[in-house]
């Protein structure tokens, strides 16, 4: 019997605030035993001891919402996160098709630029992507994943000419009618599925390198956010090869439901993998504003207020789907209007078929106090990118106004108001940092420095309970996961400090020293 022995640091159960327990014990995975270190010695004589040398024990994070293999293909792309101006953006390209050997007629893709963050405050254009190579068709996409820009080889290769109708949800750039571009929400997502595909080997060890960086992060529990025939073809293939060393949970593009029907891996991991139910978008992101909203954006042209991507009566349709087939079912909702589609849908939807799925609005950026209270009765989670807070929060004060801004991310009044509540990244929106986005929940610091409503600040240990307990709660493996507690898998996260006791500043650089799977050391500092 395998045993180990935590000793000699602080330990944050996540059972409840007040406990200090002095020893973790655990055997063949799991918990086996919380106390006293005399309890534990006796339980366990023979355990191997890990001593703490001060640190700190807790539970392993789990991720609520990102999108695993999307990250592990960013990772064998031009990375532009970071770039200050086109000339930058420009610059990366080349050097990336130089350092490559690209072959002219070869696509170039990129991810990561924000437009908010470029010294020209635009999207880049056909033009601009023309200069950086002439000679290949270029795909670069936004840091929010919801846009993108192709060059004019990039155009024709997609297909995509001044006669080139607008699809339902999307929107193609143009310039006294020709098309400058820019594609944004379905017109991007539809159309760029298919641009350079890795080959199967390249792509399970790009997933090889993507799971140790969530590893070095502390998570033990990733998603795959919107699993389709291309995604579940490497997720699947990782699993039946045993490549996979945390748990991934994928949710089925509701518009590909025939992925989860019928298949063994629903609700079970096999080989570490399972599908936990469907994903739908309802809109778009408020950096690029494209979320949905009630009113209008701040100095928007006619009133505008963002779109939707789908009809009401196609909604209800889909949450009856979920529910009849009592799927869980992750929806994406940035804008309030959007929030407002999901709940009135939800509400009609639950009338009829009254299932009980934990459904999840992810997001929830702009969703109101009396939404919140309407979200805490149904119930549906709200999993925040409270992270937007730092990364976004000057543009949302720009493209909201003060009011709405403050309120982005409103964790506090959801926690008021009775709401599970869980944090994620959209991963590979931000990186998998769980300790930033920690800091950003307790801090709600802008990148220039402005407290973005103080009034939703919470505490260290609700914002903790956000990544551990409530996350394995939305996941159904609360009796598995995110506490440490005697029977429940040893995942377990060691810390360089006590996030309890560290300035609240100081949090976003508490590193991760070790992570452990079901007692297996798989991430060392």
């Amino acid at each position: 019997m395998d045993s180990m022995l935590f000793y000699h640091g602080d330990i944050l159960t996540m059972e409840a605030r007040e406990d200090r327990p002095e020893a973790v014990v655990v055997e063949d995975g799991r918990i086996a035993r919380v106390g006293t270190l005399e309890e534990a010695l006796n339980f366990a004589p023979k355990a191997e001891r890990v001593d703490l040398e001060g640190q700190t024990l807790m539970p392993a994070f789990i991720d609520a919402h990102s999108h695993i293999t999307s990250f592990a293909t960013t990772l064998g792309i031009v990375s532009l996160a970071g770039a200050e101006s086109l000339d930058e953006v420009r610059d990366r390209i080349r050097t990336y098709a130089k350092e490559r050997k690209v072959a002219a007629g070869k696509w170039i893709v990129g991810f990561g630029y924000d437009h908010n963050d470029l010294a020209e405050g635009r999207h880049p254009t056909r033009w601009d992507l023309d200069d950086a190579s002439p000679d290949c068709p270029v795909l670069i996409a936004h840091a929010s994943g919801h846009m993108g820009v192709v060059n004019s080889l990039g155009l024709q290769e997609l297909g995509i000419d001044k006669d080139t109708p607008d699809p339902e949800g999307g929107v193609i750039g143009r310039r006294e009618g020709e098309p400058t571009g820019y594609l944004e929400e379905r017109a991007f997502t539809q159309r760029s599925a298919g641009v350079m595909r890795p080959t199967m080997e390249e792509t399970l060890a790009l997933l090889d390198e993507a799971q140790r960086v969530y590893l070095s992060y502390g998570i033990t529990t990733a998603q795959d956010g919107l699993v389709r025939e291309a995604e579940w073809r490497v997720l699947e293939a990782a699993a039946r090869t045993e490549r996979l060393i945390l748990d991934v949970v994928g949710y089925v593009d509701l518009e590909e439901a025939d992925i989860l029907r019928g298949n063994p891996q629903y609700q079970n991991y096999v080989h570490r993998l399972r599908l936990g139910g469907y994903k739908m978008f309802l809109d778009g992101s408020p950096q690029g504003r494209t979320a949905w909203m009630s009113e209008p954006y701040a100095n928007g042209e006619d009133g505008y207020r963002g779109y939707p991507i789908h009809g009401d009566d196609e909604v209800r349709t889909m949450i009856e789907t979920a529910l009849r087939e009592e799927r869980q079912l992750l929806v994406h909702c940035n804008g309030d209007a959007a929030a407002q589609q999901y709940i009135d849908a939800m509400e009609r939807a639950l009338q009829k078929c009254p299932k009980a799925i934990r459904p999840v609005m992810i997001h929830a950026q702009t969703v109101r106090p009396d939404q919140l209270k309407i979200m805490a009765e149904l119930p549906i989670i709200a999993s925040f990118f409270v992270a937007h807070t730092y990364f976004w929060g000057d543009v949302h004060r720009v493209n909201l106004g003060e009011a709405r801004a403050n309120r982005i991310s409103p964790v506090k009044t959801a926690l008021q108001d009775g709401v599970v509540y869980t944090f994620h990244q959209d991963t590979p929106v931000v990186p998998p940092d769980m300790m930033k986005t920690v800091w950003c929940a307790v801090n709600r610091l802008t990148k220039g420095g402005t407290v973005l409503g103080e009034g939703e600040r919470i505490s260290v240990y609700d914002a903790l309970m956000a990544v551990t307990r409530n996350a394995a709660y939305q996941y159904f493996e609360e009796n598995e996961k995110g506490s440490i507690k005697a029977g429940k898998l040893a995942d377990l996260v060691v810390l360089g400090k006590n996030p309890l006791t560290a300035e609240p500043m100081e949090l976003a650089d508490i590193p991760v020293v070790a992570t452990y799977k079901e007692g297996r050391k798989v991430y060392q500092q």
